[in-house]
This record gives C-alpha cells, structure tokens and sequence, in this order.
C-alpha cells in the first residue's frame, strides 16, 4: 500500500472513529436521561417510605391517645357516680381527687395529641408534595423510557454497524502504523493532524522547517513533534478537518 493509501485510510478510520465517538456519546446521554428519571424516582420512593412510615407511627400514636381519654372519660363517669352516692367526708374527698386526676390525664393525653398533630403536620405536608412529584416523574418516566429505549437500540446498532466497518480499514493499514494510531489516540484522544501552511493544524505549533518542506515534497507520515500525533501534508484545498 503506498504512502497515499495509508492516508486515506487514516483519515476514514479518523472519521470512523470520531462518527462511533458521538454515537457513544449520544448513548451515554440518552441512557443518563433514564437512570437520572429512574434515580429521581428511587430517591422520592425512599422519602416516602420514611415519611409514610412517620406519619403511620403519629397516627397510631394518635389512636392510642384518643382510646385512653375514651377509658378515662368511662372512669370520670364512674367517679362521679361515686360522688353522688358518697355519704361521708371521707369518700366525697377520695371521689372528688379521683375525679380531678382522671380529668388531669384527660388534658396531658389532649395536649400530646396536640403537640403530636403540630409535629406531623410538615410531614404530612411533605408527603403530599412528594406522592406529586413522584407521580409526575412516573408520568415523565412512562412517556419517556419507551422513545429512549427506542433510541438506545438504533443508536447501539449504528455503533456495532460502525464498528464492523472499522475493521476493513484497519486491514489496509500496516500493523506498526496501526498500533501507532491507537497508541495516540488512547492519549489524545485523535491521532492524525494535518499541515497546509507549516503549523499542525491540531496543536498550532509550527513544524521544523526541513520536516515541513519533506512533508511537501512527497507523501510523507511523520509525528508532529509537539503533540505526536500522525502527521502529514494536504494542500489548502484538499485540507479536511480530522477528527
């Protein structure tokens, strides 16, 4: 394969390279939209739990307080049929304190549903806002996911197309020049430059003259000495941006 040869397919395995580089990209991006709904959705799922299970607690808390001031609302009926039928000091005394302490645990019992209410308030407030989100980021995820996948499939088949495309360029190329290419562009992240004026036109730097004047003369590969990439001559006409 002559030196030309060698450059075109440089540069159509640049080009390949660069196409499954943004199809990648374009991959990554369309999957990151899906985990980012699905990652939302789990984090709204785990506050609900914890507030759910909060607000469940109060509530039972709740229940508990009211069935005790029902029990103790029966006693102070109880007790003030004792007073009535109290016939000494004695026992009036003892009615009236028993009545005056079940009432006493009446308000305590009143007050902590009070202060319970006051405290479960915000969570409650909370988990309304989070039961909306969630249902509008399942709403989101539902309309989205189908389209997406879709998405990620002919992205994921253009890629696997590309990249068996990628390998009858490869087998034009010598194995030394190849290993060379994929060395750089591991590090670089492209491997060729060209030059049209004496400057590679991917670091800017000027070439030394003598490499820049071979270069023209005839189809030559060489490394930029700068940044080592791949390069060689086009003229300003035939100059294409390599990727």
């Amino acid at each position: 394969m002559s030196t030309s040869e060698q450059i075109r397919a440089l540069e159509e395995l640049a080009a390949m390279d660069a196409e499954v580089k943004a199809l990648e990209e374009k991959l990554a991006e369309e999957r990151g939209v899906l985990n980012a709904l699905k990652e939302s959705l789990k984090r709204l799922d785990e506050r609900l739990q914890i507030d759910r299970a909060t607000v469940g607690a109060a509530d039972k808390q709740r229940n508990d307080l009211h069935l005790d001031i029902r029990t103790m609302t029966q006693q102070i009926e109880h007790s003030r049929e004792k007073l009535n039928r109290s016939r000494t000091e004695r026992e009036t005394n003892a009615a009236q304190r028993e009545l005056e302490e079940l009432r006493k645990l009446v308000r305590d019992r009143e007050d902590e549903i009070t202060r319970l209410d006051g405290d479960t308030a915000s969570v409650r407030t909370a988990v309304e806002t989070t039961e909306a989100d969630h249902k509008r980021v399942s709403e989101e995820l539902a309309a989205k996911e189908g389209d997406i996948q879709a998405k990620v499939t002919q992205l994921e088949a253009d890629r696997t197309e590309r990249g068996g495309g990628r390998d009858a360029i490869v087998k034009r190329l010598p194995p030394v020049l190849y290993r060379r290419y994929e060395m750089i562009r591991g590090r670089r992240g492209n491997a060729i430059a060209q030059t049209t004026d004496g400057t590679c036109n991917r670091c800017n730097m000027a070439l030394p003259p003598q490499l820049y004047h071979r270069l023209r003369r005839e189809p030559l590969i060489e490394q930029c000495p700068s940044c080592n990439r791949i390069i060689y001559f086009a003229a300003t006409t035939e100059a294409k941006k390599v990727d």
